[in-house]
């Protein structure tokens, strides 16, 4: 109908026009690709051809994607996160993957199709949930993290599903058998690639790096891709796993950054050309005559997937109300049920009749997504009257300290930069009380005698608990731009009087940081907190030539007050990868090892602990140690280490062991 150049034209202005029109509606643009294949495709219009060519144009997009899911697949990563990822995660999994096959195959269909649609359902979107947590400053939040832990189980458990199903739909045999000889393949793949491949790939990438051209470097990226599919193709098995396997031997080169970085562009074009290719495949005639169906599916493994989740989540000891925020966040199907639907159609072992169904549902689950988590707190606090008080138990503790503070600061972070500004106002005798919303870092800090409670600093009425308006000045120490924002927003609205002293990484966003209302701005360049800290005390009255005499004393006496931190959660990742100085407190019971023992009893040297301070109840002093003091119950340890000789102490003064 019409000649190559014609039919590329009309489906890049398509594109950019339904992506710039999705992206202004703030929907996910994957959608938008799915609208331009549903009306250029053949049940429609007729202009894009069903062809066995575009079908393998849309296969590089899932090579692609496979890619970049590998090339993200950190050890330490998976390590740090083993109990949401593995224990919350994978329960997820396997139980809603289990239910959906149970209800499919009760309702007739074959059991392998079953496995399609189950499968399918089982995975959620990790492009629009992250993109929305991260618009919302929601990622460090204990939803949040629970819902990433989540997807990326979810990630890790779609290579077995690619594996089995290309087996499936070889041969009629005993599932079981065919899996087995499906895993075993991608073991023996993947220990042959990892044995022999990462020191050819670490020589071969610096062999092509050093001839400094970034075209043999981008040629080099997509020749390895193609060749690592091309072979676990030839093995049986799917072309995604080749390409996953290829992003996992390049991320242990030191060029991981540099190839992610240079294939962004290729990855999402590929990736839009595969969601056009799944648009193309809805055949609006069936999706309108089964519209009543598709609506009850999508409803009902929303609200499945929903509830499970929430319900795991209040097994593993988490508030109902997170449960029901991670449960509505992750309701959705995801980027991967596509994939699995469009090789389980290739393979030809789902019908046509459930593949539109599902398909159709798995689309409308998507469009709901974005409005479902914009008010995923909401609806939590609306279900759950627990999560409710819980919410006005926090501000309430806040308040609680907040009432007793004039003249004041409040710190918005207690990160490694709040907890140095910290430190600096101790010296100088200027209260202040500190809110963060990571529950390690505030449970360990405030142990420690820290002046820190949980809460979200971006809530007015959190600012108000904490006495705002006695306040003497405000300082936020976020890493996170648009974190910083949001608490200066609300800053802006209600208390502009307020002197307020904000941190960035860089200089990149300073004259928006000042525009939106912050006093002073201090990128934290290589003596940040130094800096921090100084701009902190001339707000707050102190002297300029004490401020500056205070900051050389630190600097030649006394820097090592900024060894260690309080760790979060949000630490574990960085703990793994590199172990730092932090500190921990261990408190002393009736049951403790060490009950009753002189401080010099203690084998901190042999450890390699330092021991910084000991705290007692009803002393609002540090105490400094000596080697007299006796221990008694409610004592608490301030030590210094790196965590696993810190978690050996916690060990021996629990046991002696």
């Amino acid at each position: 109908m019409f000649d190559s150049l014609p039919l590329v034209l009309i489906l890049l202005v398509s594109s950019v026009l339904l992506v710039g029109l999705f992206r202004y509606l703030k929907l996910p643009a994957m959608i938008a690709y799915f609208v331009v294949g549903l009306i250029l495709g053949p049940h429609l219009i007729g202009v894009l051809p069903d062809s066995e060519s575009s079908r393998h144009v849309a296969e590089f997009g899932i090579v692609f994607l496979m890619f970049s899911i590998g090339l993200e697949f950190s050890l330490p990563k998976l390590y740090s996160m083993r109990r949401i990822l593995f224990g919350l995660g994978g329960a997820q999994v396997l139980i809603t993957l289990f239910a959906s096959i149970s209800l499919a195959w009760w309702l007739g269909l074959h059991l392998t199709s079953a496995f399609v649609i189950g499968s399918a359902i089982t995975m959620s979107s990790t492009a629009i949930v992250s993109k929305i947590l991260m618009e919302r400053v929601d990622l460090n939040s204990r939803h949040g993290r629970l819902a990433i832990g989540i997807l990326l189980f979810q990630d890790i458990a779609v290579i077995p599903i690619l594996i089995l199903i290309p087996a499936l739909g070889a041969s009629s045999g005993d599932i079981g058998t065919i899996f087995l000889m499906a895993l075993l393949k991608a073991i023996f793949l993947l220990s042959i690639l990892f044995k022999f491949g990462r020191p050819l790939m670490n020589s071969w990438f610096a062999l092509v790096a050093n001839q400094r051209s970034r075209e043999l470097f981008i040629l080099n990226v997509l020749m390895i891709t193609l060749l690592f599919s091309f072979a676990t193709k030839m093995a049986g098995l799917s072309y995604g796993i080749g390409a996953f396997m290829a992003g996992m031997l390049i991320s242990e080169t030191r060029y991981r950054y540099q190839v992610e970085s240079d294939i962004a562009a290729f990855r999402d074009i590929l990736l839009g050309l595969f969601f056009i290719s799944i648009g193309m495949l809805l055949n609006l005639h069936q999706v309108a005559s089964n519209i009543g169906f598709i609506i009850l599916v999508t409803l009902g493994f929303i609200l499945f997937k929903a509830f499970v989740i929430m319900a795991l989540a209040r097994l593993f000891n988490y508030e109902i109300g997170v449960g029901i925020r991670t449960g509505l966040i992750l309701a959705q199907a995801g980027e991967f049920s596509f994939v699995i639907l469009a090789l389980a159609r290739e393979e030809h072992v789902i019908g046509a009749h459930a593949f539109q169904i599902i398909l159709a549902a798995s689309l409308l689950s998507m469009i709901l997504a974005p409005f479902i988590i914009q008010y995923n707190g909401r609806i939590a606090r609306y279900l759950s009257k627990s999560y409710n008080r819980n919410s006005s138990d926090t501000v309430e503790a806040i308040q609680s300290i907040g009432r007793t503070l004039k003249d004041h600061v409040i710190l918005c972070g207690y990160g490694r930069s709040g907890q140095y500004l910290g430190r600096f106002l101790k010296e100088e005798n200027i209260p202040f009380i500190a809110i963060d919303i990571d529950p390690t870092r505030v449970s360990d800090a405030s142990a420690g005698g820290e002046h820190v409670m949980y809460g979200d600093a971006s809530r007015r009425v959190v600012l108000d608990a904490a006495g705002i308006k006695t306040a003497k000045a405000l300082v936020i120490s976020y890493a996170d731009f648009r974190a910083t924002m949001k608490v200066l927003h609300v800053i802006q609205d209600t208390y502009k009087n307020i002197p307020v002293i904000v941190r960035t990484l860089d200089d990149t966003h300073m004259d928006e940081i000042r525009n939106a209302g912050a006093s002073e701005v201090v990128p934290e360049i290589l003596e940040g907190s130094l800096m921090l800290a100084s701009h902190a005390l001339v707000v707050l009255g102190v002297p300029l030539n004490r401020v500056v005499k205070r900051i050389r004393s630190f600097r030649e006496e006394r820097y090592k007050m900024f060894r260690g931190y309080f760790a979060g959660i949000s630490d574990a990742e960085a703990e793994v990868t590199e172990p730092q100085l932090r500190l921990h407190a261990i408190e002393i019971t009736k049951e403790s090892h060490i009950h009753s023992w002189k401080l010099n009893q203690i084998p901190f040297a042999m450890l390699n602990v330092e021991l910084k301070y000991l705290r007692r109840p009803n002393m609002l002093e540090d105490i400094e140690p000596r080697d007299d003091i006796v221990l008694s119950s409610g004592d608490v340890l301030v030590v210094l280490g790196v965590a696993n000789k810190l978690n050996a102490l916690e060990k021996y003064v629990l046991t002696g062991k």
